[in-house]
């Protein structure tokens, strides 16, 4: 089996409100898809984070794996991502994230080949029903959905998510430049809420190491089950654990400083901005050697969300609920997406590879977002148009 093209189409997704976050306003997902096609017709499905890492899947990853074996994926990636040592000289990791989407697809076309779902080549189901948080953040009203712009209303939003769908785990952000107004909502979705329900917060670094050890002291009474990135750095990080018990997350992957320094506790990522489904086992294995957790990421479309869902359905270590936007996402590129949760948790797919197809006709309608208006800006500040948004360092 050899590799006969791989095709790379952007796509915009959008929510069906933006939410306010550290940079601005935050509209929606802007992927690369990718199909990586064989010369005995299997073609697997890979995701991209951010659509400029299509560009290199198309400059230069993809002229480098025509020919190659799908399934031998060591051979593909020396083909594609240079050793580490020069990537940590130049400071240029682009090309293992680029490949991390395609070595997806590689993965997908595996499943296909042996005709089983992606956690059977894995080693197995440890879980079928993988956990999904729902997501609540300040959201002004667009063409009817969002407008919780008071704690009151998030609070409503969430008792609606409850009661809807059965949800009992909540993660947001709560991010508009003023730590007493997240007091205030965490108070309120805590008391409606009730004790079992999980709360957990994420400020995107927004605050300075001073307000942060104030703020966790307001919120350890209300049983926060995991704050990411309250501080910008693993060393403020550090020392904020000497002042609160909460457990920390982060997007940053560095575990040998979290290791040294004792924090965070937690590693929620993005599989391709991993390197790939290989190098994210690597990363899991470490982790779980080194007494650090991991869930994964958010404002994934349903092919990387396929992903997470097989992964987590064999790896032990994944107990914890991972992000999700789901609720908020308007579409998919997947037939039946997107995925949502239903008492919180989404059934692994059990179809060969990673289980989902495409839906032509969304990709279409998404691709033509995607040309007519260019990537989504996930830094648009309304008070100052172009311009990204500047919260004060508290």
């Amino acid at each position: 089996m050899k590799i006969t093209n791989i095709r790379v189409t952007h796509v915009n997704v959008p929510f069906d409100a933006p939410f306010w976050w550290t940079g601005g306003l935050y509209p929606g997902a802007s992927k690369s898809i990718i199909e990586v096609e064989t010369d005995e017709g299997v073609v697997g499905l890979g995701e991209a984070p951010w659509y400029h890492f299509g560009e290199i899947i198309k400059a230069e990853i993809a002229p480098a794996l025509i020919g190659a074996d799908p399934l031998d994926l060591a051979d593909c990636e020396s083909r594609c991502v240079p050793p580490w040592q020069i990537t940590a000289n130049t400071g240029e990791g682009a090309a293992s994230v680029a490949f991390g989407a395609v070595e997806m697809a590689l993965w997908d076309i595996r499943g296909k080949v042996f005709d089983m779902p992606l956690y059977k080549l894995l080693g197995g189901a440890v879980r079928k029903d993988i956990k999904f948080s729902e997501y609540f953040s300040f959201r002004p009203e667009h063409n009817g959905a969002g407008g919780e712009m008071s704690p009151e209303a998030i609070r409503d939003y969430c008792l609606r998510m409850r009661e809807e769908h059965g949800s009992t785990i909540f993660e947001g952000k709560l991010i508009l430049g003023d730590p007493e107004l997240e007091i205030r909502t965490v108070k309120l979705l805590r008391e409606s809420l009730g004790d079992k329900a999980q709360i957990k917060l994420d400020s995107n670094m927004q605050y300075s190491l001073t307000t942060a050890r104030w703020l966790l002291r307001e919120l350890e009474p209300f049983n926060i089950r995991n704050y990411e990135d309250p501080v910008a750095t693993f060393e403020e990080m550090a020392a904020l654990r000497q002042h609160s018990f909460i457990p920390f997350s982060t997007h940053v992957p560095d575990l040998k400083r979290a290791v040294a320094l004792g924090a965070p506790d937690y590693f929620v990522c993005n599989f391709a901005a991993l390197g790939g489904i290989s190098r994210t086992l690597k990363f899991i294995a470490a982790c779980e050697a080194m007494g650090k957790g991991f869930w994964c990421y958010s404002n994934d479309l349903g092919i990387m969300t396929a992903a997470y869902l097989h992964v987590s359905a064999a790896t032990p270590l994944i107990s914890e609920a991972s992000q999700s936007l789901f609720r908020w996402q308007v579409g998919d590129v997947i037939k039946n997406g997107p995925f949502r949760q239903t008492n919180d948790v989404i059934r692994v797919p059990e179809g060969p590879g990673l289980g989902v197809e495409l839906d032509p006709d969304a990709m279409r309608h998404w691709a033509g977002q995607f040309a007519e208006n260019g990537p989504m800006s996930h830094f648009y500040d309304p008070a100052r148009p172009k311009h990204h948004r500047v919260l004060p360092l508290n």
